[in-house]
């Protein structure tokens, strides 16, 4: 067992009279890559909205590294690297200079950390080109580049895969199995597709009208 770094408890979502989210409770542990699968509308893109604090919850909590991103959301969003949808980047600018733009939104991010996460990403060769010119999975690469500016331990993806051709998907895959084992990321990844995440989850979460209806090992639900 890794250590907890983000627990969902008994969460609970309603839109008006609609309830989107029933008690969903699940936890990833750090160097886990956890596959959050369910049909459109199931209520994924809601759940992690909830875990960013960009929508309020009705009861329920979601801890990360410990804190209560209700009561201390400064410190539990502190670690944590996001793409929700599409990551948003400049078309007119190249790969290195969107990440010079981000990195000044935090303190003391270095060259050389800029330098690193765009060797994790693969993009070397193509990081001075204009972002306009680059395939969606070299975008989505920047994206992750991005979200990991900062050192979080925490990294969360709303369906990444959207779109990707199946070179895209195995880029993608390649990299976030790289994160996890060397830099021993916990990955929340969400998506409608099974198929694309079986073979490198690590763990699975299962979400059907708003319930999680298994979750685990994803060799034990194979």
């Amino acid at each position: 067992m890794g250590e907890v770094i983000l627990e969902c408890k008994k969460l609970n979502k309603k839109f008006g009279k609609k309830q989107v989210l029933k008690d969903v409770s699940f936890s990833l542990e750090a160097g886990d890559i956890l596959g959050f699968i369910g049909p459109n509308g199931a209520g994924k893109t809601t759940t992690i909205k909830l875990i960013l604090g960009l929508q309020s919850i009705n009861s329920g909590t979601v801890s990360i590294n410990g804190f209560d991103i209700k009561k201390d959301y400064v410190k539990a969003i502190e670690r944590v690297g996001a793409i929700v949808e599409n990551p948003d980047m400049y078309m007119y600018l190249t790969g290195r200079e969107n990440l010079k733009m981000i990195a000044r939104q935090y303190k003391g991010i270095s060259k050389s950390r800029i330098e690193e996460v765009i060797k994790i990403s693969g993009l070397g060769k193509r990081i001075d080109d204009k972002v306009s010119k680059y395939s969606l999975g070299m975008r989505q690469r920047l994206g992750i580049a991005a979200a990991i500016l900062h050192n979080p331990n925490v990294l969360v993806l709303d369906e990444p895969t959207n779109g990707l051709d199946p070179e895209g998907i195995k880029e993608l895959r390649d990299l976030l199995v790289k994160l996890a084992k060397e830099k021993h990321l916990g990955i929340l990844i969400s998506s409608h597709n099974l198929a694309e995440l079986d073979n490198f989850c690590t763990k699975v979460c299962m979400i059907q009208n708003g319930v999680i209806i298994e979750s685990g090992d994803i060799k034990r639900l194979k």
